[in-house]
């Protein structure tokens, strides 16, 4: 029997169709409609001319609407192809280019960006997803639904292609990963395997990046309350988990840090939430450590995974203050393997390496990505043996649990020694006065790259570059403390407030004399 996107649906739709599926905003629906409306939606994109196999590109914030539109066209057997909605022109006209979508799926924000990509792609429609005055030229999904009639489930699962997800294009266009519904379903599975559901979910990031899919996909399949946030804005987050006793909620740790110092931060006011599982990016010690001591009744748990791999491949935790003393040397890893996946840490030769030796860490198993979008050389160049490449240095330890040291490409080489972003980062992140960190190697006429820190003071908090070098002096040798601490009013992020440190060493660089 194949695994399809869609079962969760078929099953809460039979066992529990009164319960509340989807929460956004003001508007709440229970199972019963949320499966008759994306059955009708379905039609819709069939009578648009959405076949099995056709890529429907979908440029929208998240929404109840949205959600709505990977369940329709999964039900109608095509492929979601979910653009970053903070692209430039070039790179949304470019991907469209790359996959060739039979409809596009706008919603009122983003409509204006339509309406200058359409001329570009002749033949290509554009329906208007969700409520408001749409442009003349562009159907609205809900009148088109409202005389829909609903139409079967093609169940179309298995190893059949259904999203092509975008990867953040550090050099060059993004690329699209292949992800199937066997790699979702397996992904999904494997977590809650693990990580048993909690109950209502809150979706704070984008569904075009694999942390929100997943979060989405994890809902579907259990047939648990999904609460749905248009955009990340923390006070709106935090009243939404009080509001909806959200008892679950996936988050990069610059997300985490903004929650707790938020004004309106109050812990008192989430006694519902049981769970934060944190991931995307990693999790400095320090910041944990306050997160636990703020919601002493919340376990965290970290997820390690990538968009070739639908999320996590491995998994730490959960722990909670009054366990994770228990756990300190493990603290800070990534976790060991998830349920069906294989990891191990290679040389450059591809061999695998002893224990506590630093080289890259690979994956293997069920969730792993068919590959990239019509580039078949770039997915050879991870794609080797069965093992996904992942770019990222760790090692491994005798439990088993992997230890992120850097991306490969992030490590610094100054005056010959390898410096390890991660580690300066944990230092500095542990002085009081640190809200965000990145460390990186500018270019050095004398040392080859020199290593760079920049900084977030939390609010009303003062600290000077020298004092955070010299607090760096106390804990790391020499060739690691930074060279240059540069305080700075913010770090630029991406949708889902993961730092960007490409654009971040230019930015240094710019700032070096």
């Amino acid at each position: 029997m194949q695994t399809y996107l869609t079962q969760g649906l078929h099953r809460a739709l039979q066992q529990h169709p009164q319960r509340t599926a989807t929460i956004c905003g003001t508007r709440r629906q229970d199972w019963r409609t949320l499966v008759h409306r994306v059955a009708r939606l379905a039609a819709v994109l069939r009578a648009q001319g959405v076949q099995r196999g056709d890529r429907v590109a979908l440029l929208a914030h998240n929404s109840d609407h949205c959600v709505e539109a990977f369940l329709a066209t999964w039900w109608a057997g095509g492929v979601v192809c979910p653009l970053n909605t903070r692209w430039s022109r070039a790179e949304m006209q470019h991907a469209l280019q790359d996959v060739q979508p039979r409809l596009l799926l706008v919603d009122a924000a983003m409509a204006p960006a339509a309406q200058a990509l359409a001329p570009q792609r002749p033949g290509l429609t554009a329906l208007w997803l969700g409520a408001g005055q749409a442009p003349d030229d562009m159907p609205r999904t809900e009148a088109l639904l409202a005389v829909a009639q609903p139409m079967e489930d093609c169940r179309q699962g298995g190893d059949t292609l259904a999203i092509v997800l975008f990867t953040g294009g550090t050099t060059g266009f993004p690329k699209g990963v292949m992800l199937s519904h066997a790699n979702l379903w397996s992904a999904s599975v494997a977590r809650q395997a693990q990580l048993p559901g909690t109950g209502t979910s809150l979706l704070a990031t984008p569904l075009f990046h694999v942390a929100g899919l997943g979060r989405l996909v994890g809902q579907i399949v259990q047939g648990s309350t999904c609460v749905i946030e248009t955009q990340f804005r923390p006070a709106q987050v935090l009243a939404a988990i009080a509001e909806h006793g959200v008892s679950e909620i996936m988050l990069v740790p610059s997300m985490l840090q903004m929650l707790l110092d938020d004004p309106v931060f109050d812990a008192a006011r989430l006694p519902s939430l049981k769970r934060i599982v944190h991931g995307a990016a990693p999790m400095p010690q320090a910041l944990l450590l306050r997160a636990m001591q703020a919601l002493p009744q919340v376990e965290f748990a970290a997820a390690y995974g990538m968009t070739e791999t639908a999320a996590s491949a491995s998994l730490n935790g959960p722990y909670t203050l009054a366990s994770h003393g228990a756990h300190l040397a493990h603290l800070a890893s990534v976790g060991r393997a998830s349920w069906g996946s294989e990891l191990r840490i290679t040389g450059p030769g591809g061999q695998a390496l002893p224990l506590g030796e630093v080289g890259e860490i690979c994956v293997r198993g069920p969730s792993v990505m068919q590959g990239y979008w019509r580039q078949p050389e770039a997915t050879a160049e991870v794609l080797k043996d069965g093992w996904m490449h992942t770019g990222d240095g760790g090692f491994m330890d005798e439990g088993g649990h992997v230890h992120l040291v850097d991306r490969l490409k992030d490590m610094i080489i100054s005056g010959g020694e390898n410096v390890y972003s991660l580690e300066v980062e944990s230092v500095l992140m542990r002085h009081p006065a640190v809200a965000l960190c990145a460390v990186v190697g500018v270019p050095d006429a004398q040392w080859g790259e020199a290593v760079h820190a920049a900084v977030v003071l939390r609010p009303q908090q003062a600290c000077t570059p020298e004092a955070l070098r010299e607090h760096a002096r106390t804990q790391l040798s020499g060739f690691k403390c930074p060279r240059v601490v540069h305080v700075l009013d913010a770090l630029p992020l991406s949708p889902t407030g993961k730092i960007l440190k490409n654009r971040l060493r230019e930015q240094l660089a710019s700032l070096t004399p």
